[in-house]
C-alpha cells in the first residue's frame, strides 16, 4: 500500500512532521512518501501550474491513503496547508475524490489542534475525500509528547494512533476493493 504524508508545517523540527512519521510507522505501508509543500503562493493569474503543484497532485492521486497533520495557527489550519489545498484543487482530474484520508494534529497548546482539524475538515468538504471520522488524534503539549528520537512516549496516545492507522488501512483496502 502507498501512503502519502502531508505536514502543514515547514519547520524542520515540526511536531506534526514527527507525528506523521509515527503514523506511517504504525500504518506500515509498502511505500511512504512525505509531500513537499514548499509551493508558490496560490495565484489564479498563474495559468501554467507550477511543477511542484503537479507533483503534489500526482502524489495524492497515486497514494492509496493520505495522512495529513496540521498545526494550529491562530485557531486555524496553517496557511501552508491551505495554499497546497487551493493549488491542488485547480488540477484535473480531482485528486481527493474518494481518497481515504486521516487527519491528525500536534500542538504546543493543551487542545492539540482541535480547531485546526475542524477547519481542515471544513476546507476539504468540497473535494469529497473519505475522511475518517474516528478515532480523532490530537496531541496537546506536543513538546512533551515526543522523545529525543521523535517517538511518541505516551502508550495511550500510541494505541489511539494505532487504531486510527488501522482504520485508515481498512478504508484504503475497502476502496481498492
Amino acid at each position: 500500500m502507498k501512503l502519502l504524508g502531508i505536514s502543514g508545517s515547514l519547520r524542520a523540527s515540526s511536531y506534526n512532521t514527527m507525528l506523521l512519521a509515527e503514523a506511517a510507522r504504525l500504518f506500515a505501508p509498502k511505500t511512504y512518501h512525505m509531500a513537499d509543500l514548499n509551493l508558490p503562493l496560490f495565484n489564479e493569474d498563474i495559468t501554467e501550474k507550477p511543477e511542484a503543484v503537479l507533483a503534489l497532485h500526482a502524489e495524492i492521486v497515486a497514494a492509496d491513503a493520505v495522512i495529513i497533520a496540521t498545526p494550529e495557527y491562530n485557531k486555524n489550519l496553517s496557511g501552508v496547508l491551505k495554499n497546497a489545498l487551493d493549488w491542488v484543487s485547480m488540477v484535473r482530474p480531482a485528486a481527493w475524490a474518494g481518497k481515504p484520508v486521516a487527519i491528525l494534529s500536534a500542538s504546543s497548546g493543551i487542545t492539540g489542534g482541535v480547531r485546526a482539524q475542524y477547519s481542515l475538515r471544513h476546507c476539504m468538504t468540497t473535494f469529497n475525500p473519505r475522511i475518517l471520522q474516528a478515532p480523532e488524534v490530537m496531541i496537546g503539549n506536543a513538546a512533551e509528547a515526543f522523545d529525543a528520537d521523535g517517538r511518541l512516549g505516551n502508550e495511550r496516545t500510541v494505541k489511539l494512533l494505532t487504531r486510527q492507522m488501522e482504520a485508515l488501512r481498512a478504508e484504503a483496502a475497502r476502496m481498492a476493493g
